[in-house]
């Protein structure tokens, strides 16, 4: 499940943002440097505190000099301030209260969010009352902290906690519903927001000829014969090579987001111009989080038709997509409405096969009959034995093989399961998971 809520650090350069930062979430990530103005872009982490999870924003420092980077720097946590639900407010107790944290101060204000001002560098007993001056500041939660040696950071947490809204917002995507959630992804241009618009049959996304229309994520609830699904539309999708604009890299951000919150990712890729190295980028995010997929080639109408043109494309995209071998394949046009509505039918499709369990005794015949027909190879000084199997997970399928050595399974024999387990039950572009245990 995703996560629901957002904590953002900020405050000026250098009062130790990122030590807080690396502190909560357990690892370096942050860099911590003496010198200010370190870290200049938002950096993003999934962490939890007393069983709830939620996402911590680390920012770049404000201040009120115009120093290189300083507009964008601001931007960046402008942004990180718009997409918090708790705004943890760093300032430094050893400095004491200076001009930028009044302006940061004021600028929190504004914003109407649940503000903690965490004092840093409270290294002692004795630093204990350097945090009285910042009371002018105006906020009720003061909390002193110490980064660097992890003083009150639980104290600081379990502020942040209450915080937290009791009941579920209704925007968030939950994916233990009934419903089908799914993401709508791609690079820019391919037609992804009037793929959305024929879905949901309304003009709920800006359609446009420009690249990068579509700025943010937009979340479309709809019915169709009894149905209810949650589209996630998204910006879309450039390599970090050509992420110039802030706004661009808070559009990869969100984008990430839509494809964690998913089920399923529809892939678009334009039909007229082809497959391009940039699809593949896009749906390797995909793949990484272990989604569900299915290929749309968007603006099939603009096409050439030829003997065998659709049969042609499948076989490409199946020789340049090979990591997704599961992923059906669909061909439409957005612009006419053709074959949009089959979309839907493999969306349940696929959500059933994300979803699916399969009892105990029939994984063991499949696994066991498919040891008997091939054998597994010598590897690693052994040969692989598997004596038990058991679905420990969803969403994706997720296996247990109980055998000998973990160490003696080739990926090739790995993959020779996986197409054993394909051919006999319903797992239509859903990704397998295993997980091998000894005996």
């Amino acid at each position: 499940m995703s996560n629901k809520f957002t904590v953002a650090l900020i405050g000026s350069p250098n009062v130790g943002k990122s030590s807080i930062f690396n502190r909560i979430v357990g690892k370096k990530i942050s860099i911590i440097d003496n010198e200010p103005g370190v870290t200049r872009d938002r950096i993003y982490e999934n962490t939890s505190w007393l069983g709830v999870d939620f996402s911590i924003i680390d920012t770049g420092g404000i201040e009120l000099d115009k120093k290189p980077f300083q507009e964008q720097i601001r931007v960046q946590a402008q942004i990180a301030i718009k997409e918090a639900d708790v705004i943890v407010f760093v300032v430094d107790g050893k400095v004491g209260l200076n001009t930028d944290d009044k302006y940061i101060a004021k600028l929190l204000f504004k914003s109407q969010k649940p503000v903690i001002l965490a004092v840093n560098k409270i290294d002692s007993g004795e630093q204990i009352y350097n945090i009285n001056e910042f009371y002018a500041l105006g906020f009720k939660d003061i909390i002193p902290v110490s980064g660097i040696h992890g003083i009150g950071i639980g104290d600081l947490l379990d502020k942040v906690v209450e915080y937290f809204p009791k009941e579920n917002n209704e925007s968030e995507v939950d994916l233990d519903t009934e419903r089908i959630v799914f993401s709508i992804i791609g690079r820019p241009n391919v037609g992804k927001s009037s793929l959305l618009n024929k879905l949901i049959k309304s003009e709920r996304s800006i359609v446009s000829n420009i690249e990068g229309t579509t700025r943010d994520c937009i979340n479309s609830s709809f019915f169709v014969d009894n149905k209810e699904y949650l589209a996630i539309d998204t910006a879309g999708i450039k390599k970090s090579g050509q992420i110039y604009e802030n706004i661009d890299k808070y559009a990869l951000l969100r984008a990430m987001r839509a494809i964690e919150d998913s089920n399923i990712c529809l892939l678009v890729i334009d039909g007229n111009r082809g497959l391009v190295e940039q699809d593949k980028h896009v749906l390797s995010y995909a793949f990484e989080k272990k989604k569900a997929v299915i290929i749309v080639v968007n603006k099939w109408d603009l096409v050439k038709k030829e003997q065998n043109t659709v049969d042609e494309f499948t076989k490409h995209l199946r020789k340049e997509l090979k990591f997704v071998p599961y992923a059906p394949i669909i061909y439409v046009s957005a612009l006419t409405g053709s074959r949009v509505d089959k979309i839907f039918e493999l969306l349940n499709t696929v959500n059933e096969a994300y979803k699916t369990k399969i009892s105990t005794s029939l994984l063991n015949k499949v696994i066991r009959d498919a040891q008997m027909m091939n054998e597994a190879p010598d590897f690693n000084g052994g040969r692989l034995k598997i004596t038990y199997v058991q679905q420990v997970g969803i969403m994706p399928p997720k296996f247990a093989l109980f055998v000998n050595n973990p160490s003696f399974m080739h990926f090739s024999y790995q993959r020779y399961l996986e197409n054993r387990l394909r051919d006999s039950f319903n797992l239509d572009g859903t990704p397998i998971d295993f997980v091998l245990r000894k005996k």
